[in-house]
Formats: structure tokens, C-alpha cells, sequence
């Protein structure tokens, strides 16, 4: 006996709008175009030195859940940096639903888009924690690679929305395909360097007098040396990735994003040296913010230009529209 589908205010919402695949498409990426925005904003506010422009999480003062006009213009821009995660929430909440209510469901982009909702949500708490502990630096720095966890799951899912729900045929060898992964690997590593070098120079999150928010307590000029390095690495792995792409004849999509994410490489380095040879101005920095998460999507989708998948099989005398489709959300 066929067992009952449950219905859940999801399903009922699917069997009334059915979004078409590229309304998929174009939530998937409005939230990862979200996910960068968040990174980008939370770098202006400690750019800004608004970094305890609120007091306190998650209200703004002891009394108040919104700034005070005697917060000023601190108070202002990290609120407004709080506000933007109901943005972005907002944004994953259209893609969760636009996966679920597609025919046939997408279970697969449906468990990406509650992973993004859940990493938003942690994120938050970290973001308080890191106002309550007055900016710890080591806080702030995870504070950052949880935003870049949160643009790696939002780029898998605005790649996973372009393809099937099919198994996986790769495309190329095995070893060319890890050599993509060690690429994805040093990327990461040089965006982790860059929330340490951070950590312990300039723009603490605060105005330069005070002198209460702590700095990690190793020389800037070691920890910038060390992520320049990591940036010569990454350049020259990808510049062999090109090459070996080459050799194999590996698929048009994933020479094309090499190349581009050299080209983001070699324009992030000279953001990176001018802004260190300059005294780090606040403008360059907020760029080399944005180049890190544009490089880090660069990186991603180099790995998922080696594979394919194709639709789902129909099973025999299955409904069109319920295919693939679980009891439950």
C-alpha cells in the first residue's frame, strides 16, 4: 500500500506556485550575490571603526534596540550592518522556497539553502560574541571565514541549480581532479592568512585612540610577508592548473575559469601591495575585502566545471510531479 505524502505548509505552497528552473537559478544567486554583500558590509564597518558602534547584542544598547542619535554615525552603520542580515535571510528564504516548490522538487538545493539559513544564523550569534568580547581580533577572523562558509555553500548551490539531480560523471582523471582541490585548499588558506594579518594591524574596528580592543600578538610585517607568500603559491598553482588543463584537454568551462581566477589573483596581488606600501587606506582594503570572496567564488567553481550531471531517471509510472519528491521537507 502506497504510504500517504505529509502534508506541510511547504507542500501545500507547492502545489500553487511552481517557479520555473530559472527563477531557481536566479534566487540561488541573488543569495550568493547577498552572501557577498554581507562580507563586504561587515568589512566596512570595521573599516569605518564601527565595530562597537553598538554596545551590546543583540540590542543595541542596554535600552534600546536601535541606535541612539548620541551613537552617531558608528552606531548607524553597524546597526545597519545587523539589518542586513534580514536582507540576506530574506534572499535564502526565496531560494529554500523556490527549490521546494519547483517540479520536480530539488531536495538536494532545498538542504543547501537551510545550510545557508543556519550558517546566517550562527553567524549571528558569532557576530554578537564578538561585539561582547569587545572585538577580540581571533573572534572578528572567524567571524569572516564563517561569511566565506557561507558564500562557498551559496556558490554550490547557484552551481548545483545549472545542473541535474543525476549522479556524477567526471569529466576528467582522478588526479586532475584533486589538483583542482589543492587549488581550492591554498585559496583558502590565503583568504584565512588575510583575517590574521588583519587581526593584528591596522583598522582594529575602533577609533585608532582606543586602545582597549586587543591585536594578535605577532609582527604585522611577518603575518604580511607570510600571506604574500601564500599569494606568490596560489598564483603559481594556477597558472600551473592553466597548463595542465591544457595538457589534457580538459572541459572548456574549467580553462575559462582558471584563467579568470588568475586574472582576479594578479589584480588582487597589486591591490594588496599597494594598499601594504600605502598605510592600508580604508577604500583599498574594503576592495581587497570584496577580491577575497570574488576569488574564493573564482576558486569554487573550478572543481564543478570537472564533472556533469545530468537530470534525475524518471522512475517508471511515475507522476511528472512527483518525482524525486520526499514526504517531508
Amino acid at each position: 500500500m502506497d504510504a500517504v505524502p505529509k502534508t506541510t505548509p511547504f507542500s501545500l505552497l507547492a502545489e500553487r506556485w511552481q517557479p520555473s528552473a530559472a527563477m531557481v537559478k536566479r534566487a540561488a544567486f541573488a543569495a550568493l550575490v547577498m552572501s557577498v554583500v554581507i562580507v563586504v558590509t561587515g568589512g566596512a564597518v570595521r573599516l569605518t571603526a564601527s565595530g562597537l558602534g553598538c554596545t551590546t547584542w543583540p540590542r543595541c544598547t542596554d535600552e534600546s534596540l536601535t541606535p541612539t542619535a548620541e551613537m552617531g554615525f558608528h552606531g548607524v552603520i553597524e546597526f545597519t550592518n545587523r539589518m542586513l542580515t534580514y536582507v540576506l535571510s530574506a534572499a535564502i528564504g526565496w531560494a529554500i522556497l523556490a527549490a521546494r516548490c519547483h517540479r520536480p522538487w530539488r531536495h538536494s538545493l532545498t538542504k543547501l539553502g537551510w545550510a545557508q539559513f543556519w550558517l546566517v544564523m550562527s553567524n549571528a550569534v558569532l557576530g554578537g560574541i564578538t561585539v561582547l568580547t569587545g572585538l577580540n581580533p581571533y573572534t572578528v577572523a572567524l567571524h569572516l571565514i564563517a561569511a566565506m562558509g557561507l558564500v562557498w555553500v551559496a556558490t554550490l548551490m547557484w552551481e548545483r541549480s545549472k545542473e541535474g539531480d543525476g549522479p556524477v560523471r567526471p569529466l576528467v582523471a582522478e588526479p586532475i581532479k584533486r589538483l583542482s582541490y589543492v587549488l581550492v585548499g591554498v585559496i583558502g588558506l590565503l583568504v584565512a592568512a588575510g583575517t590574521l594579518v588583519t587581526g593584528a594591524g591596522h583598522h582594529p574596528g575602533t577609533p585608532q585612540d582606543n586602545k582597549m580592543v586587543p591585536r594578535i600578538p605577532v609582527d604585522y610585517d611577518r603575518l604580511a610577508q607570510a600571506h604574500a607568500d601564500l599569494a606568490f603559491v596560489s598564483i603559481g598553482l594556477s597558472i600551473a592548473v592553466i597548463f595542465v588543463f591544457a595538457a589534457v584537454k580538459a572541459p572548456p568551462a574549467a580553462k575559462a575559469r582558471a584563467r579568470e581566477l588568475l586574472v582576479g589573483l594578479l589584480l588582487q596581488a597589486v591591490i594588496g601591495f599597494v594598499q601594504y606600501f600605502t598605510d592600508v587606506p580604508e577604500i583599498l582594503v574594503g576592495l581587497h575585502m570584496l577580491g577575497a570572496a570574488v576569488l574564493w567564488i573564482a576558486a569554487l567553481r573550478i572543481p564543478l566545471a570537472l564533472r556533469a550531471r545530468d537530470d534525475a531517471p524518471v522512475a517508471a509510472g511515475a507522476p511528472a510531479s512527483r518525482v524525486a519528491e520526499p514526504a517531508a521537507v
